[in-house]
Order: structure tokens, then C-alpha cells, then sequence
């Protein structure tokens, strides 16, 4: 499947089942685009889409169209591949979010999980005996996976901190003994960063996720304290000496925009005056919030990733590098087409355990009764295989109507915590969600353009 696209006067086809990418003059992309509507065949006038061109000119940009039409360059078909095909030895999990504690020191507006609650009034903190559980329930469903992930959140995970550390302890050990590589992420609000939990971190954790929305203002309206005051002045020290610490070690500053602040560039500049490794995501919120994105706000959130990508772009030009997660693409090597299909594959190869133990498809839907899987603490675990075949359809990204969508190798089919809150149900799409990842997607695209131009040219 090709998309075609403009963006900032430049003109793009991207032909998403090989990966080619083609920067187009106009005439080339009227042309091109002559084609996918004559279905994939050269148009019977085809002087009609380039009038600027004389014949042999048209008759040369026929051919160069068609040579790449041959090399399945362009309009390419994709392939039917099964479950089956992409998990030839079954479907093991390879990831896990451990809910280290259910309660938090502040009290976001926009948080998914109540205020980091989950909706479990008594604060719970998960014991270093049910996070064994978890972690050895991980390793004997893995089967030969070699590398896992496991992310300690919350709550606020360094609320437990002396189990965070016992389980970190944990994992190094039967790392050694099941000969796997388990690699750990912490996401934090930063309140209780110190010296020793950054030192520890630096030694242990593979990833670290720091959470903070960008300006001072923006920050303070969503990410408010215990007392209700904002928690920008209380974190934005510790997170920059987390960053100097850390060094080349991975590390993401991670913020929030919300219905408040479309004009978002301005915090993830201010981000990037932390550290290079960013990221902002649009809010998920309920229905009757103040903060809700909705399908108005689209062209404005659009303009405004376009805003965002020519500030990276020349940032980077001036030599001043910023990783913005969603616009990080490697066209050339980048996985491979079975990897590109996959899902999260929440329920599947991915789950969330709460301070209790029981299991869910997700950090999203943890506190949502109906999706509980089973227990860490069950005699014989065997997970609900009821509620696992719910979740079956995103290990592909092959339903409808992603199978027909140009960046359905880049999101996986869509998250499925989003769609069910977005829908009430597993079926479709948040349509909001997939505008913006295209957005996003062709931003990315254009980026590796300039990218590469600059590549060869200091060549």
C-alpha cells in the first residue's frame, strides 16, 4: 500500500510493505497519484496530470513509475501472514508491568489511573513476595525468549522503593539461573528522586521514565500535589540532575498534552532543555473532562507536529540533537516484516500485575474486574483463556479496518485499552488515535528525509 503526501512544500510516496520511501517533484506526485486511482496502471492520458511536461519528459517519468511498480517499490501488495506463521512455537509473554504500589504522592488531573489509586482506596504496596510470584510466573511462561522486560510502576513506584530494590535484586539473580537477559524500566514523577535511588537506578535499570509536562505553567495545572499545588518547582531540579547523571545511560522525559496546551511545541522544546530523549503523548481522558481532545482539536494538533518536526529539524541542523519518540524511524534498518506486524499483544505476550497479584492484559485495564486473568498467588496458574482470545486480534494488525490502512506496520493494530475505553469495546479504532499517529508518522518520514539529505552531504 502507498500513501502520497505533501508536507512543507515537498511531496512523498511511501509504499508502507517495502519500506521505500520516494521524494517526488510535482509532477511526479500528480502522476503518481494518477496511477493509485487507475489502479496501479498508467492512466490513458497521463499528459493530463503533468501539463508542464512535454512527451518525452511524460514518457520518461511513465517508465521511472513503472520500474519501481516492478520492484515492488511502489503499490505493492501485502503479504497474508497467520498467527501461526508469526509464532511458529506458540505465544509466550515477554514482557510485564509490575504495579509496585497503588497509591501516589500527587494527584494528576488527567491520570488514567485515579490518581494513581487504580481505584483501590487502601494504598496498596506490593510485597516482595507477590513480586516474586510475578517475576517467576514471567520466566516459566517465556518459554526460550532470551530477553524480557519488566517496568516497575505505579502508583509511584519509589513510594516502595526498599521492594523495588529487593525485586531488582531479584531479577539479577534468576536472570543468572534461567539464562535470561530481563532488562528493567522505572517510571517516575521524580518526587522521591535522591541521590542513592539515582546512583541505584544508573547501576540496575536498563530504561528510566521520567514524567513531567514541560513549562512551569502547563505542568502546574495538571500535576498537581497532595496540597493541590503544582509539582513543577519540586521535581524539575531533581529530574535535571537526574539527567546529568545519567549520562549515555536511556532515560525518556515523558509529558502530557492536553486540550490546554495545543501549543505543545513549546513543551517539548522546554523538555529537550532537560535532555535529548522526549516525549509527549495526547491525553486519554473520560468523556465529560475539560482536557478532552476532540475531533476539532485535529487540525490544530496537527499543525502543531508540524511546527514541532521543522523546530527538531533545525535543532539538529544547528547540532543540537533531540530524540522525540515518535518521530524516531529507521527506514533502512528497521525490523522485519513479522516484527512489523505484531502487536502489543496485551493479554498475550504482555500483562500487568497489581499489589495483590491478580493479572490483567494491561497496565490500562488494571482495577477492571471483568479482565482479571488469574493470580500470581493461583495453585497451577493457567490464565482465562476467554478473556486472552478478546485480546487474540492484536497480536495481528490485520483486522478491518486496519488491513487496508498505510501505517498500520507502525502501530500495531492500535492500543487496546484505547479502543476499549474510546468504544466500549475491543471492535474498531479510536479514530482520533489514528489520525494523530498518521500525523506523526508522515512528520517522521519527512525527518528521515532531511536526515539523510544532511547524511550525504557531510558525506
Amino acid at each position: 500500500m502507498t500513501h502520497t503526501f505533501h508536507f512543507r512544500g515537498e511531496y512523498f510516496a511511501y509504499d508502507s510493505e517495502s519500506g521505500a520511501l520516494h521524494q517526488l517533484d510535482e509532477a511526479a506526485f500528480s502522476l503518481v497519484r494518477a496511477y493509485q486511482e487507475n489502479c496501479c496502471v498508467r492512466p490513458v492520458n497521463p499528459a493530463v496530470y503533468a501539463p508542464e511536461l512535454d512527451a518525452v519528459e511524460i514518457e520518461h517519468l511513465c517508465v521511472e513509475i513503472e520500474k519501481l511498480i516492478a520492484a515492488d517499490e511502489l503499490f505493492s501488495e501485502g503479504e497474508n501472514i497467520s498467527t501461526d506463521q508469526l509464532y511458529p512455537d506458540g505465544i509466550f509473554l515477554k514482557a510485564m508491568c509490575l504495579n509496585i504500589c497503588h497509591t501516589c504522592d500527587l494527584r494528576c488531573r488527567y491520570c488514567f489511573a485515579s490518581e494513581g489509586t487504580y481505584g483501590d482506596d487502601t494504598g496498596s504496596m506490593m510485597s516482595f513476595e507477590t513480586g516474586k510470584k510475578a517475576v517467576d510466573f514471567l520466566i516459566a511462561s517465556s518459554g526460550n525468549r532470551k530477553n524480557l522486560d519488566i517496568d516497575f510502576f505505579g502508583g509511584e513506584p519509589l513510594l516502595n522503593w526498599s521492594v523495588v530494590k529487593q525485586l531488582t535484586e531479584y531479577c539479577n539473580q534468576q536472570s543468572i539461573i534461567h539464562d535470561k537477559n530481563i532488562r528493567l524500566t522505572i517510571t517516575t514523577n521524580a518526587t522521591n528522586l535522591s541521590e542513592d535511588k539515582i546512583e541505584y537506578l544508573n547501576r540496575h535499570f536498563k530504561n528510566v521514565v521520567l514524567s513531567l509536562d514541560g513549562r512551569q505553567e502547563v505542568n502546574d495545572k495538571m500535576r498537581l500535589n497532595a496540597r493541590g499545588e503544582g509539582s513543577y518547582a519540586d521535581v524539575a531540579p531533581k529530574i535535571k540532575e537526574f539527567v546529568l547523571r545519567r549520562g549515555e545511560l536511556e532515560y525518556y522525559l515523558r509529558g502530557t498534552f492536553t486540550k490546554h496546551n495545543l501549543d505543545f511545541t513549546a513543551d517539548a522544546l522546554h523538555l529537550a532543555e532537560f535532555g535529548k530523549n522526549i516525549s509527549l503523548e495526547p491525553v486519554t481522558s473520560t468523556l465529560d473532562s475539560d482536557y478532552r481532545i476532540t475531533s476539532p482539536d485535529l487540525p490544530r494538533i496537527e499543525r502543531e507536529y508540524e511546527r514541532l518536526v521543522a523546530c527538531l529539524n533545525d535543532m539538529e541542523k544547528n547540532g543540537h540533537d533531540v530524540n522525540f519518540f515518535h518521530f524516531s524511524l529507521d527506514l533502512e534498518g528497521g525490523p522485519c516484516l513479522f516484527k512489523r506486524l505484531k502487536g502489543c499483544g496485551a493479554g498475550l505476550e504482555y500483562c500487568a500485575v497489581a499489589p495483590s497479584g491478580d493479572i490483567y492484559p494491561c497496565h490500562q485495564l488494571v482495577g477492571e474486574e471483568e479482565y482479571v486473568l488469574g493470580s500470581v498467588h493461583d495453585q497451577n496458574l493457567v490464565l482465562n483463556s476467554s478473556i486472552q482470545n478478546q485480546f487474540q486480534k492484536f497480536l495481528l494488525s490485520d483486522q478491518e479496518p486496519c488491513n487496508n490502512c498505510w501505517a498500520r506496520y507502525h502501530c500495531g493494530g492500535g492500543c487496546a485499552a484505547d479502543i476499549l475505553h474510546a468504544n466500549n469495546s475491543l471492535r474498531g479504532v479510536n479514530e482520533i488515535s489514528c489520525a494523530l499517529l498518521k500525523k506523526r508518522l508522515e512528520c517522521a518520514l519527512w525527518l528521515a528525509v532531511q536526515r539523510k539529505a544532511r547524511s550525504v552531504m557531510n558525506y
